[in-house]
């Protein structure tokens, strides 16, 4: 809407003349140019009669004037400046008329961001606060500042000023002194009474803004020293600067007070798609809205991107919307309007960090898993652990990643998917995949000590510089429920990829946690290991793979699945001359032959395993053999061969107080032989035994094991609510 009435000549009738011409209000040519309506005003009315060189070509661009008409406007306007006369550096202020207003216009559609806006609201509270607006880019840090200051107009009567610093800009940033003399300007400094230095401008802004109630808004700065001297300094103003960037040296020297950004929830990103399509669209397709917000991660960029597309094409349902931007390698692109989208945000938030940070970006996005840690930055980057965290930490600090917990980083889906458009190099995912395995297999001793290696390591290998080591078997433990997702997408990366070799490497690795874990679902993994590991042509890896494959699947009571496998397992292994891969085979086959009831020829294979270990050197697995030998004869009623079986297996070393799961199993089966032989109390107590440590080790199925033995001979209240918590364990755990 017009304010005013036009001057009758110069700059403002031509300035007029020229919007009228363009079919333009005040209002739309101000927000075209970067000015505020009020000053535009002023501009047509005469007030202002000769405006700065970069006003006038931002207003000839804004009009889509050609070079010749650029030119004519840019002389109207000279004419009205007045002649620059010799001044001090710091010049006295001129009497002001009215309260100046650089600031955009307020952004539409805007929705949510409560808990934000009332950060911001404290942040800006106290003696001259400098708040800080961080964020990714796109996540809308510019939109939630003005809308915050136009709704708090009232508290600012003495005006409100704006820059945009362009700090992750492509079209360079303003020069200081233009970006103080506009403030100057504002605040009534006339054009022959500017200071000719920035550090005699900034002066001169912080003496005029001491005693006023001035609102700041620095926007896109790129960092602190970009800052500091455009900062007024006065008790009662207020500053509010925005940045991709953390900027803790502001916080360091200026007290600024950080006002995290971040993306949108299915609500609000509903909200914002209906404020661009229109409440009755939007609500005519809630699911396929919200699939969209989720699409876009909630960045308001990408949603706005989204919206406008479908508002090119009214006739276009969100659902198909959403189904094009299913396509990840397509869903960049179709988040990209002309040079504004996401990719072009983040393209410029890159270029401004060193080399070496943003080629980690680049083979971060090689990296198959969600979370990386620092060795595995250090990995993919051919560094030591030390300058990957520093580069991790400036990736964090541009926001284009983010630490979800102590030392372990992710990043958003949008900045994931452009991070893998980039060239990573064509051997960042070996790195990636051989650092899993490296620290895997350190798991594996930490978590199982004393048992043999999983496999020999492939033979272009590529041992990572530092390996991540585990104190205890518990830290391992934590470790494999932390990663196990992120393992079993490193398998199906690596499969993928024709990487076979690492393929059913990977999935083996898991095998201590599938130990703990064995009904959690295993079998498609297991499945795609074995049809790696038979594209490798390996059959030491076939073997292993159908060995772990058949148990599992015998826990989970698929018995003729189970005994194929484990029979081909025993077959190969047995083929290769690898006795300890076949005694391992013979143990499962045993599992399966009992639970069909076999329990004669699963103890029977057993003694073939115990002694197949003994001749190979191999106290481990002859141990675990022993262990499953008592069981089977306990299960058959044998309960002095029951007994004498565990004391021997137990006999090979004292594992008292520790997480060993055969020697509980071996308790277990103790105890219930001391039962079967009549010895109550010294059953119970053997019982009680396995109970306690498996408790404490976190076995549940060995402590649903033990205290279900208890309560056929002891069912006391205690015992029963010990059981019933452990079994709820066992079925709820994640």
């Amino acid at each position: 809407m017009d304010t005013g009435t036009p001057a009758t000549g110069g700059f403002g009738a031509l300035l007029n003349g020229l919007r009228t011409a363009a079919g333009l209000s005040q209002e739309e040519l101000a927000h075209a140019a970067g000015v505020s309506v009020r000053a535009l005003s002023y501009m047509e009315r005469g007030r202002s009669r000769g405006p700065q060189r970069r006003t006038v070509r931002a207003l000839a661009g804004a009009l889509g004037l050609d070079a010749e008409g650029a030119r004519e406007l840019e002389h109207t306007a000279s004419l009205g400046r007045p002649r620059r006369a010799r001044t001090e550096d710091v010049a006295p202020p001129a009497a002001r008329t009215g309260a100046p207003d650089l600031l955009p216009r307020a952004p539409r559609g805007f929705h949510g961001r409560a808990a934000e806006l009332a950060a911001l609201s404290r942040a800006a509270t106290g003696e001259a606060p400098v708040c800080l607006v961080v964020g990714p880019a796109g996540v809308g840090k510019t939109a939630l500042v003005l809308h915050w200051a136009h709704h708090g107009r009232a508290g600012f009567p003495d005006g409100r000023l704006y820059a945009d610093l362009r700090g992750f800009g492509g079209t360079g940033e303003p020069a200081l002194i233009e970006v103080l003399r506009e403030f100057l300007s504002a605040l009534g400094v006339p054009h022959d009474g500017m200071p000719r230095s920035a550090n005699g401008a900034a002066a001169l802004f912080r003496s005029l803004a001491a005693e006023r109630r001035l609102l700041v808004v620095l926007d896109n700065a790129r960092d602190s020293e970009q800052v500091r001297p455009l900062l007024p300094g006065g008790r009662h103003c207020v500053t509010v600067v925005t940045s991709r960037h953390r900027l803790p040296g502001l916080i360091v020297t200026d007290s600024a007070t950080p006002v995290a950004v971040d993306v949108l929830g299915p609500d609000d990103g509903t909200m914002l798609l209906a404020g661009v399509l229109g409440a009755q669209r939007v609500g005519a397709e809630p699911a396929a809205a919200r699939r969209l917000a989720g699409l876009c991660g909630g960045l308001p960029l990408a949603l706005r991107v989204a919206a406008a597309r479908l508002a090119q094409r009214p006739d276009r349902s969100l659902d198909a919307m959403a189904a094009e931007l299913s396509d990840e390698t397509r869903r960049l692109a179709l988040l990209d309007v002309e040079d504004t989208g996401v990719r072009a945000a983040l393209r410029v938030t890159l270029q401004q960090l060193p080399g070496e940070v943003s080629g980690l970006f680049a083979r971060l996005g090689s990296h198959p898993g969600t979370h990386v840690d620092r060795y595995a930055a250090a990995a993919l980057a051919d560094t030591g652990p030390a300058a990957a965290e520093a580069c991790l930490e400036r990736l964090a600090a541009a926001h284009l990643v983010t630490e979800t917990a102590s030392g372990r980083w992710t990043m958003h889906d949008l900045v994931r998917l452009y991070a893998r458009s980039l060239d990573a190099g064509p051997d960042a995912l070996t790195r990636a995949l051989d650092h899993s395995i490296a620290t895997a297999l350190a798991a594996v001793a930490a978590a199982e000590p004393g048992n043999e290696d999983c496999f020999p390591l492939p033979a272009d290998f590529r041992e990572p510089a530092a390996v991540r080591e585990f104190a205890d078997r518990a830290a391992a433990v934590a470790w494999y429920a932390a990663e196990r997702d992120d393992l079993t997408r490193a398998a199906a990366a690596a499969h993928a990829a024709g990487l076979h070799d690492r393929t059913w490497r990977i999935v083996l690795t898991l095998w201590p946690l599938m130990v703990w874990r064995v009904r959690d679902g295993w079998v498609p993994l297991l499945e795609t290991g074995l049809e790696a590991a038979r594209a490798d042509a390996d059959e030491y890896g076939e073997a292993r793979v159908l060995n772990v494959l058949g148990w599992v699947l015998t826990e989970e009571g698929r018995l003729p699945e189970a005994l194929t496998h484990l029979r081909a397992a025993s077959a190969l292994a047995s083929r290769a001359g690898d006795a300890v891969a076949e005694a391992n085979a013979l143990v499962v086959l045993a599992l399966a032959q009992a639970a069909l009831g076999g329990l004669g020829e699963a103890a029977a294979g057993c003694e073939r395993a115990v002694g197949l270990a003994r001749e190979a050197g191999d106290r481990t697995i002859e141990r675990l053999a022993m262990q499953h030998l008592a069981r089977h004869l306990a299960d058959a009623g044998q309960w002095r061969e029951a007994l004498d079986t565990a004391d021997d297996a137990l006999a090979f070393g004292d594992a008292s107080g520790t997480a060993d799961v055969p020697r509980i199993l071996l308790l277990i089966v103790r105890g219930e032989a001391l039962l079967g032989l009549g010895y109550e109390a010294a059953g119970i107590g053997q019982l009680e035994l396995a109970a306690r440590e498996a408790e404490s080790s976190g076995n549940e199925d060995a402590a649903v094991r033990a205290l279900g033995a208890l309560l056929k001979v002891s069912p006391t209240p205690d015992l029963q609510a010990r059981y019933d918590a452990a079994a709820t364990r066992l079925t709820t755990r994640p």
